[in-house]
Parts: structure tokens; C-alpha cells; sequence
């Protein structure tokens, strides 16, 4: 099935997308909310008079590890609101409040299988698929993210709201107030939204309590929210957020990589701003100039030796973050890490007419990497040059399915190149059990004319296009799903991360769950299968998988499995079999040890760097020590090594590359703390053993230092130390550059 061929399918799944699994037949009951009659303080206290006329909610379920039964512990939620805010409290009965796990965190920094929390899941547009968390620790460290039925969840966005916890003799709880400025509902009076109030209460086991029923293994979330009828004379818009920033920073460095020139000093000063207006309750306007990555924490440590394709890591600048759900589809042809030095940018999201879009145009000055995507492996080039991006993306709602188009377009503003990816998606919901969802681009591109950065970068025209269909199923003990997807080899998503390009692939998955008492209250046993081929058939990867995972005891997960894979060692090499054995475990055993777990891969093996057969293994261990309320240490040690058989036939160590990580962070409260990184990359390697010339050793340490203190997410106030160092010929890790700086932001609200 070729892509030219899916169309057809897509338009057929979006024509029956009709009410098969109409939203009013998941839903769970109503809530009715009237208007506080008295004062609300926010201080943890429910005693305040505006409560007294509250919505009360004492219905609640076990959903996990229980089936929609009675939880063992009682909760209780209110729910009023007045002319600005929306309001809801909670009292959670806990038999044991010394068992409470509530360390202090940074906002965000919210573990569930660690940290005690509650909240609301909520969706003002009333979509039934997508919606805002708001959850709160007993010590009142805040989490905020969006999920979505198709895309899941997403910590990055951050809202403007307010909350307050106490801890009592009887468990704890906590007020909230979320203000309609920063949530997007329809222009209707009244209005119905969609809510569903939630507990995390990890102890033997993670507990969750949700106020509506969610079968096991169900394949959407929000689609079963409670409604939420009663609110009605909300504010119509007109609100303003500015966050103007000022960013200094005296930075030591090299101009080259040649560690024997001397350092420069540089002077920096740095001024910029977030600008965000609502007209309306349903739609936003943001714009930026130079928003910066300087509240942003160092790159996850990732292992990249030995790696085919290119690395991942998240967004979290605010500009382009708004409405960030629109751009979740099968292929993740946004990606706006790419948009790497932007000098300025204007965005507007919203709905109307009952489509969902956000549409941005940013001027980027250059500077990163672009990946240059394969069949086999993706490279990177520098990207010189600075461009004007443009992104689009709508999508209609029918029901719990929807229809949507995304358009992407970089113009290279000084070398002629560009960019531009155009076509529709969509998510058909047949049943509750099924998902159906596909995706169909193209893309137009051509290449700056820089062979001296990269062999494709020519001035060659490029055309191609990418297709992908997915059929999900679950049910509460059978579950499987069916992939389909054709890339053409002259497809480019230069604005996103598609790091492989020129296959055909075809991969599946079954698995069948049970639910038994004791240490192990889950366990799946799965088979997955995956064929991966260019056009003219050559193999690039076959890949059968069985294993069995299991929920555990001490809120874990294991997984097992046993890999047999045979994989093409670059684009004309050989195809290489190995067998593997994988393993994954995560456990969060107590409130200090807060986290321990261990993933990796033994067995055979493949040097794709010489195209031959090796042996070796993956071994990623990570831990969260919580030494006391205030301190948190987090330990990551990852190691990958690979032996192959030498001229004489002796197994012989090729290389062995290892990331070490120390992060311990003070929290003096929930709005400050002090943060240590300390991050060392070393690679040893047997150059006798490569084909092509490499270094027998090389490292690299990245060290920081933050103070932070945030009022809220945009009023903040950062002073930092940042030390790279490089590991030199001599052995010695000699400075690259190091760096002081100093952000102070504020959000001006009107």
C-alpha cells in the first residue's frame, strides 16, 4: 500500500466519523454549580463562608488498582466560582498523615508514584477530548499541563492561577482559584464544561480516585469527564498578560574548537518580552521578541553513541506554547525547537466556528542543527542561515473524532532554500474501543546551495511525501494494534523532528492483560512485530518482540522481553541479526527513596559505525533521593559498551561511553530554591577498531549552579553559573567556556 493509496482511506474514515462513539454515551454524571455567596480565602481554611453554598461531590471511584470501586479513603470536592475565578476545594481523609508524601518541589516537579496530590482535569471548551490539569502536593507545589485523547499529556504550557494547602490531623486540603483569564471557553450563557476531579494516593500501591468511571484499559480519558452546567455571566475577554524580561551574562569562551587558543571574554545584555491578549474568552494573541531558553535546566543526559538517529528533548519557551495540543499528530512535523534564535514572533489560537486552530510566524536568526534524515541513520548540519517560519494548524471536532490540516513553511531569507509541508489528518473513534488515526504530508523543499555544511545541500529540489495509518484497540483485558506508514525518500519537516525518511513500515501489537491480587496487581504478556523496508524492498529493519510487563508493589512497573531483531547497517551495509534481552523496572519504595529504576539491553548487538555484528549492553539507572522535605538529590548513571572481534578473532572491547549526573536541589519553599548540576560524558574507544579515524578517549563536563524565585511562571527571578569543559589530548578537561547570568521577568496583568 503505497501512500498515493491512503488517501482514499483517509477520506473514508473522516466520512463515517459520524456519532458511532458519540461523547454523550461515555460521559459521567452532572454538577451542577451556583455562584459563592460569601467571601473565599485562599489559605487551605475551608471554613470560609463562600463555601457553605459550594457544589458538593462525594461520589468517587478506585480506578487504579481497583475497577471503579469504592476508595478506600474519603474524599471530598467543592466547586463554586463568582465573576472572576473559578473555585475548588478539597477535604482528603487520610488515616495516616504522617504516611503523607509531600516533599517541596519546583512547579511541575510532581512524581505520581511519589508525591500525594489532587486536582481537576478540565475542559472549558467542552471538547470531551482534550482538557487542563490543575493539581496541587500538600505542601502546595503546583503541576499544570494539557492532555489530550490523542496526543496525551503535555507539562510544558504553564496558566496563572492560585492555590493553598494544610495538612491536618484527619489527612489534608486544598483550595484552588483558577481565573477565567486564563482559560479558553465558548462565548455561550450559560456555559457546560467538561471536569473531572481527581486524588493520587500513593502508599503499597499508586491509588488513583477520579469522580467519574473509567474502565480498565479504556483508550481515552477526558472523553468520560463529568459535566460541569450552572456557570454562566463570564467574563467576555479583554485581558492583558506582559512579561518583559531582562537577561545579562558575562560569558568566557573559545571561538573555535581548537582547545589550545585562548578564552575570550564577552559581555552580554539581553532585553526581550512576552506580550498576551485575549479579546475574547475563546481566542488569544501572543507575540515575543527574543524569548530566551534561560529558565530552561540542562538536556536530559542521553546516550548518543552508537545511535542511528537523532535526539529529542522538549519545548518550554511560553510563546510557543499556547494551545501546544494542535500540534500533536502522527507525525511530529512541528517541532519548534528548530526555531532556535527567533529575533521575533506573533501568534494567534482560538476557536470559532467550531474549529480549533493557532497559526504563528516567527523570525528565526539561525544558529542549532538541522537533521538530515535517512532511511537508515539521520546526520546533522549547521544551520547558517536565518529564515521566517510560518506554522498553521486547524482541526474540527465531530463528536470524539476530529479532522484537522497542518501547514509548515521556512523561507531561507539570505540562501534561496526552503521549506513547506502541507496536508490533513484525523482521529476516527468508532466505538469505545477502537481509535482509528492517519495522517497524510507533503512537502516541497530546496536545499541552500552548502555543500560545504552538508553533501544534499546542493541547491537541489526535493518533493516527497508521508503517509501513516494507525488502528488501536482496547478493551479491558485484549488490546492490539496495526501501523501502517509510507515516508518518500524526498520528504523534508525541516520545522519538525522527522529523523527518518525513504521506508515503508508495517508493525503491530497484542496483548492480554490480567488483574491479580497481591505483589502484582497488572500483568500484560505482549508480542510486537515491526518490518521496516525502503521502496525497492532492501531491508532496513525486522524486529518480533514477546514479553510481559506487570504493575507492582511499591507503585511499580517491570517490563521483560526478548528481542530478535536483524537491522542494515548503514545504507549498503550488510543486515545484521541480533538477540537481545530488554528489561525495564521502576519502583518508588518509600518517601525517602523516591524513586528507583533500571532499563537496558544485553546480548548481541550491532557496530554501525563499521557495518559488522557485536556483542554488548545498555544499562540506564536513575534515582530520586529525597534526603529531607527541603532536599532532593537525583542521581542518573547510564553506560553502553560494544565488543567485536578483532583481525586475530578476540573478542576485544570497541568502546565503552558513560553519562554520569548529580542534580540536588534545595527547595527553601515552593517558589525558591537553589539547583546543582554536575554532568560528565566520557567515551573510550579502540581507534584500531574503527574504520575511519576517531580519538581513543574524549569527555565532557557540563557544571550549573541556579538560584530561582518565582512569583509566578512568568515573574521570576534567576542568577545562574554555567562551567563546559572539554577533555583535551592531555587528558585534562580543559574550560570552554563558562558563563554568569542574571533574568529577572515580571508579568504585568490587566
Amino acid at each position: 500500500m503505497t501512500a498515493r493509496r491512503i488517501g482514499p482511506l483517509l477520506a473514508l474514515a473522516i466520512a463515517c466519523s459520524g456519532p458511532v462513539a458519540a461523547q454523550s454515551t461515555l460521559v459521567g454524571e452532572t454538577f451542577r454549580i451556583s455562584r459563592a455567596t460569601g467571601e473565599i480565602r485562599i489559605d487551605g481554611d475551608l471554613s470560609d463562608e463562600g463555601w457553605r453554598s459550594a457544589t458538593r461531590v462525594e461520589k468517587w471511584y478506585e480506578v487504579q488498582p481497583g475497577d471503579n470501586t469504592e476508595p478506600p479513603v474519603r474524599n471530598i470536592a467543592f466547586l463554586t466560582f463568582d465573576e472572576r475565578f473559578l473555585y475548588v476545594g478539597f477535604e482528603f481523609e487520610d488515616p495516616h498523615p504522617d504516611a503523607i508524601r509531600a516533599p517541596l518541589g519546583d512547579h511541575d516537579n510532581i512524581n505520581g508514584n511519589s508525591t500525594d496530590f489532587g486536582g481537576i482535569f478540565l475542559d472549558p471548551l467542552n471538547t470531551g477530548r482534550t482538557a487542563i490539569e490543575f493539581f496541587v502536593s500538600p505542601r502546595n507545589v503546583q503541576y499544570d499541563a494539557v492532555t489530550d485523547d490523542a496526543s496525551n499529556e503535555n507539562s510544558s504550557p504553564d496558566f496563572f492561577w492560585d492555590s493553598a494547602t494544610r495538612i491536618t490531623e484527619h489527612g489534608w486540603t486544598l483550595e484552588m482559584r483558577i481565573p477565567f483569564s486564563s482559560l479558553r471557553y465558548k462565548n455561550l450563557d450559560p456555559q457546560t464544561w467538561g471536569i473531572i476531579l481527581f486524588r493520587n494516593y500513593p502508599r503499597q500501591f499508586r491509588y488513583q480516585f477520579f469522580s467519574t468511571r473509567l474502565p480498565k484499559n479504556s483508550n481515552c480519558l477526558i472523553c468520560r469527564e463529568n459535566r460541569l452546567i450552572g456557570l454562566e455571566s463570564l467574563p467576555a475577554g479583554g485581558h492583558v498578560v506582559a512579561a518583559p524580561y531582562l537577561n545579562g551574562s558575562q560569558t568566557v569562551h573559545r571561538q573555535d574548537d581548537d582547545l589550545t587558543h585562548p578564552l575570550v571574554n564577552a559581555s552580554q545584555a539581553r532585553l526581550g518580552f512576552d506580550l498576551k491578549y485575549t479579546p475574547n474568552a475563546n481566542n488569544a494573541l501572543d507575540a515575543t521578541v527574543r524569548p530566551d531558553f534561560s529558565q530552561v535546566e540542562s538536556d536530559t543526559a542521553q546516550i548518543s553513541a552508537n545511535e542511528r538517529f537523532a535526539l529529542f528533548y522538549p519545548e518550554k519557551r511560553p510563546f510557543f506554547l499556547e494551545g501546544v495540543d494542535l500540534f500533536q499528530t502522527p507525525f511530529q512535523a512541528v517541532y519548534t525547537r528548530t526555531i532556535t534564535a527567533p529575533d521575533w514572533g506573533a501568534r494567534a489560537t482560538g476557536k470559532e466556528g467550531g474549529i480549533r486552530y493557532t497559526a504563528l510566524v516567527t523570525g528565526d536568526a539561525g544558529g542549532g542543527s538541522v537533521v538530515l534524515p535517512g532511511p537508515n541513520a539521520s546526520s546533522t548540519a549547521n544551520q547558517d542561515s536565518a529564515s521566517t517560519v510560518i506554522v498553521a494548524r486547524a482541526k474540527r471536532d465531530m463528536g470524539l473524532s476530529f479532522v484537522g490540516v497542518l501547514m509548515t513553511d521556512r523561507e531561507g531569507r539570505d540562501d534561496g532554500s526552503h521549506n513547506r509541508v502541507v496536508g490533513p489528518d484525523f482521529q476516527w473513534r468508532p466505538s469505545a474501543a477502537d481509535v482509528v488515526t492517519g495522517q497524510w504530508l507533503y512537502s516541497a523543499t530546496r536545499t541552500p546551495n552548502r555543500p560545504d555544511l552538508a553533501d544534499e545541500w546542493n541547491g537541489q529540489s526535493l518533493r516527497g511525501s508521508a503517509a501513516q495509518l494507525y488502528w488501536n484497540h482496547n478493551t479491558r483485558n485484549l488490546d492490539w494494534y496495526a501501523k501502517y506508514a509510507d515516508v518518500g525518500d524526498g520528504f523534508r519537516a525541516n520545522t519538525g523532528f522527522v529523523p527518518q525518511v525513504g521506508y515503508r513500515e508495517a508493525s503491530a501489537s497484542t496483548g492480554w492483560q490480567v488483574y491479580p491480587k497481591g505483589f502484582v496487581t497488572r500483568e500484560r504478556t505482549f508480542v510486537q512485530f515491526d518490518y521496516q523496508a525502503e521502496p525497492s524492498g532492501a531491508v532496513i529493519t525486522r524486529d518480533v518482540e514477546p514479553g510481559v510487563g506487570m504493575d507492582t508493589r511499591w507503585n511499580g512497573f517491570m517490563q521483560f522481553r526478548y528481542i530478535d531483531n536483524r537491522t542494515r547497517a548503514g545504507d549498503t551495509g550488510p543486515v545484521i541479526g541480533r538477540k537481545q534481552f530488554g528489561y525495564y523496572t521502576q519502583l518508588s519504595p518509600s518517601r525517602r527513596l523516591a524513586l528507583v529504576a533500571v532499563n537496558g539491553t544485553i546480548g548481541q548487538d550491532i557496530d554501525f559505525d563499521n557495518a559488522r555484528p557485536a556483542h554488548g549492553a545498555t544499562i540506564n539507572g536513575n534515582a530520586t533521593i529525597q534526603a529531607t522535605v527541603h532536599l532532593a538529590l537525583d542521581v542518573v548513571e547510564n553506560v553502553r559498551w560494544l565488543t567485536v572481534d578483532d583481525a586475530a578473532g578476540r573478542n576485544t572491547r570497541l568502546f565503552t561511553q558513560s553519562v554520569q549526573r548529580v542534580k540536588g536541589t534545595y527547595m527553601f519553599t515552593s517558589r525558591m530554591f537553589l539547583r546543582v548540576i554536575a554532568q560528565y560524558v566520557s567515551t573510550s574507544r579502540d581507534p584500531a577498531l574503527y574504520i575511519s579515524s576517531v580519538a581513543a578517549r574524549s569527555g565532557d563536563f557540563g557544571g550549573s549552579a541556579l538560584f530561582a524565585y518565582k512569583i509566578n511562571w512568568q515573574s521570576v527571578m534567576f542568577i545562574g553559573y554555567g562551567d563546559d569543559r572539554e577533555l583535551s589530548d592531555l587528558n585534562r578537561l580543559t574550560p570552554l567556556d563558562h558563563q554568569f547570568f542574571v533574568k529577572v521577568s515580571y508579568a504585568f496583568q490587566r
